[in-house]
């Protein structure tokens, strides 16, 4: 029965990069992990500091790829094409 559960939650977990200009330093980098961490079904978002790369694993029944993507620009945070 657990391995059913972990199989389910598997196929539940969806991933997402993206780039966001901002996150090159510390202050938009703590805005931007605060944020993320606040939204229903991010699951985890790492960030790289060198070119501001942001890898997000998400629940994709509770939260859209759009849906991260304009909350993080309400928030005046910009993304890269």
């Amino acid at each position: 029965m657990e391995n059913t559960n972990k199989q389910r939650r598997k196929m539940l977990v969806a991933n997402l990069t993206i780039y966001v200009k901002d996150a090159v330093n510390e202050r938009p980098i703590q805005s931007l992990e605060s944020i993320l961490s606040q939204m229903n079904g991010i699951e985890r978002a790492l960030v790289d500091t060198e070119d501001g790369e942001v890898k997000i694993e998400y629940n994709e029944t509770q939260v859209s790829p759009e849906k991260i993507k304009e909350t993080v620009l309400q928030h005046g945070l910009n993304l890269e094409d």
